[in-house]
């Protein structure tokens, strides 16, 4: 059997994020679902996977059913398969943050830098006045990264904002592109870079998953794998599994 994997994420308004914990742990068991889900004040993340009619059954609850009344309707989201179940259990946990920066000021509910697509990636990060920047952790950069981009050199997203105050200038760096591996690390950090008075923003829509799932090969900018927080490890163009013992596409 092949499973079905979801990814995703979307930042919205959850004051009652505690009481949905219960409710969502319970409809996604019922579906016999393994993976991770994070809830907070500023929304929801998570990569989940099963059966693929369960696994669209539980993104459709998210999206149009009665648990988050509506309010999950535009969620990030990435589809991939595996050969096996790629968790070892369900877990649905409360945290402060869906991801963490720890800067209250960075809001992606208020102001996000400007989506680029993937199909128009490559135009703005060949441009030589855009500074490309990675705002994953150091591990995920040394298994593969776009040509040409800055790492930042951070153990922890947290660590992002200490990089973007000692090496990042307003004056200087005009027109940042900036990518993550599914998009949410890059709504933080847009968010914050505009609130310290960064002009020009960007970041990939959908992140590095999409632009593997969307651009061919061929054309992409692209090198080296993209590090999942799954037993998979690493996915490559197409959202292909690598094969654990020889690096390759399985």
């Amino acid at each position: 059997m092949t499973y079905k994997v979801a990814a995703f994420y979307q930042f919205a308004a959850l004051p009652e994020y505690r009481e949905l914990r219960e409710p969502l742990r319970a409809f996604s068991a019922g579906l016999a679902l393994k993976g991770s889900v994070l809830l907070a004040r500023e929304g929801i993340n998570g990569t989940i996977a099963g059966a693929p009619e369960a696994v669209d059954a539980f993104i459709h609850e998210l999206a149009h059913g009665g648990l988050f009344g509506g309010r999950l309707n535009n969620l990030e989201l990435k589809f991939s398969t595996a050969e096996a179940i790629p968790f070892g259990r369900l877990k649905v946990r409360l945290k402060k943050e869906i991801v963490t920066l720890g800067d209250e000021a960075a809001d992606p509910t208020r102001q996000v830098g400007t989506y680029v697509d993937a199909a128009e990636w490559n135009t703005l990060i060949a441009a030589p006045d855009t500074l490309v920047l990675d705002t994953r952790n150091a591990f995920e950069v040394a298994m593969g990264t776009f040509e040409g981009a800055v790492d930042p050199g951070i153990r922890s997203f947290g660590q992002f904002k200490d990089f973007a105050a000692e090496q990042l200038d307003p004056a200087r760096h005009r027109r940042i592109a900036m990518f993550c591996t599914g998009g949410i690390r890059c709504e933080k950090a847009s968010a914050h870079l505009l609130a310290r008075g960064f002009a020009e923003v960007y970041h990939l829509r959908g992140g590095i998953l999409k632009y593997l799932e969307e651009v061919p090969e061929a054309q992409s900018r692209w090198r080296g794998e993209c590090f999942v927080f799954d037993e998979r490890v690493a996915l490559g163009h197409g959202l292909r599994e690598k094969d654990k013992g020889h690096g390759r596409d399985k």
